[in-house]
């Protein structure tokens, strides 16, 4: 497709000029260690919808906003007016990309666009602030984390709570019991009702479609997922309710409540290796209700999802946490002398310090695998078994399609 660009004097009916950059970045100083004269950042923002304006936010203050990128003309010249008045709009990330004074990306499309986003985004040099969640399948997680490690990139899902609790004496003592090995089997049961918003971000089933708003690049928007009919539900907020762009409330929610249990419970290098629904039969193109999801893992730690918003409620087992009682007298000493994890650095620390986040790749990567195989459980309607090694369901082929789910030419993954 064609790209606009387009400065904000271009949007309000003025002169077509382009201004120059008013500073050198970094990069063409000579190397990481020459500062620019502000020794700020160059940034770009894609995707300027609903949590765009939040999430360019989270790359700091001290950065130059350079460029937005939208496909849907009105919200690129809201974003050009309140996030870039000097610098300029594109219809298509792959110009964001292209500019070498660009340091930073902030990424606030809807999740189906996440992961090839981000992979541009590192292959041309830039780091990297995604919104939640990181990405809409689970094989589209490994690339990114694969791309992070490969050009040496800062990578930094938009979700936080894990940074309190790595503060909180309770979480700290948690974590290092359970990272510790030495209980032979967990007992955690972790149960989280409600705040899933399942009815809120259900689809519509069968939308009639309606002709596509000229303000509107439907095909961009869609991008490597199918070429629905147009439907504003479709678009918007509301993107949310269909597995064509998410997963529904319980992708939305899921990574904010379940990022930070993830890294209490010693989880971020695995997922889950059994997962269980109580749903009704799920529709193939809308998302819509369910009752509670129930993952465990090898060492038998339970995480549970429990939305009270369909069917009876999650009974079957009880809340259960873990101590330092669990352990004998001697291994609670080896605890006791066990230092406390190294807090993590914000986003613009860790683009300073080339300090991994809190939210980096891989433990954003599991934290979506949580809520991904969750997903495919409601949609086959019956348990599955997961290697989380290989990263493949085991013995069910339908299930395990939807782990690698194919992307609409010409958009693929790395090969």
């Amino acid at each position: 497709m064609s790209d606009s660009k387009v400065t904000r004097r271009q949007l309000l009916g003025g002169a077509l000029t382009t201004a120059a950059l008013a500073i050198v970045p970094r990069r063409a100083l000579g190397g990481p260690d020459q500062k620019t004269p502000s020794d700020s950042l160059g940034a770009a923002l894609v995707g300027c919808g609903g949590r765009g304006r939040g999430t360019f936010g989270g790359l700091g203050s001290n950065v130059r906003k350079l460029a937005v990128c939208e496909v849907e003309q009105g919200r690129l010249a809201g974003a050009v007016r309140w996030a870039s008045p000097d610098g300029q709009g594109y219809t298509d990330f792959r110009r964001v990309m292209d500019r070498k004074d660009i340091d930073a990306v902030a990424i606030g499309t809807p999740p189906h666009w996440h992961a090839l986003i981000s992979i541009a985004a590192m292959q041309s040099g830039k780091d990297v602030l995604c919104e939640k969640p990181l990405t809409r399948f689970i094989a589209e997680g490994r690339a990114v984390v694969e791309a992070e490690t490969r050009y040496g990139r800062i990578l930094q899902v938009g979700t936080f709570a894990r940074y309190g609790r790595i503060r909180n004496r309770g979480s700290i003592m948690t974590h290092k019991l359970l990272a510790s090995g030495l209980l032979k089997k967990s007992p955690v049961v972790h149960i989280k009702r409600g705040g899933l918003k399942v009815k809120q971000w259900s689809g519509l089933v069968n939308p009639t479609p309606q002709p596509v708003p000229k303000t509107i690049d439907w095909d961009m928007y869609c991008g490597p997922s199918p070429l629905r009919p147009f439907h504003p539900h479709r678009h918007g907020g509301t993107h949310r309710g269909y597995w064509d762009y998410e997963g529904g409330g319980l992708a939305d929610m899921g990574q904010h409540h379940f990022d930070p249990e993830q890294w209490v419970h010693a989880k971020d290098a695995t997922s889950p290796v059994e997962i269980e629904a109580h749903a009704p039969p799920a529709h193939p193109l809308a998302c819509g209700m369910w009752g509670w999801v129930e993952l465990t893992y090898a060492d038998g730690t339970v995480f549970v999802m429990d939305s009270t918003e369909w069917g009876e409620g999650y009974n079957r087992k009880q809340s259960r946490g873990v101590g330092l009682s669990d352990l004998s007298e001697e291994d609670q000493k080896k605890i006791l002398a066990t230092p406390d994890p190294k807090p993590w650095p914000s986003f613009p620390e860790a683009v300073r310090t080339r300090e991994k986040t809190g939210g980096c790749g891989e433990a954003a990567h599991r934290s979506a695998c949580i809520l991904h195989l969750a997903n495919i459980a409601i949609r086959v309607g019956r348990k599955i078994k997961y290697d989380p090694v290989k990263e493949q369901i085991i013995g069910d082929d339908e299930a395990n399609r939807l782990v690698y789910q194919p992307m609409r030419a010409p958009w693929h993954l790395p090969v």
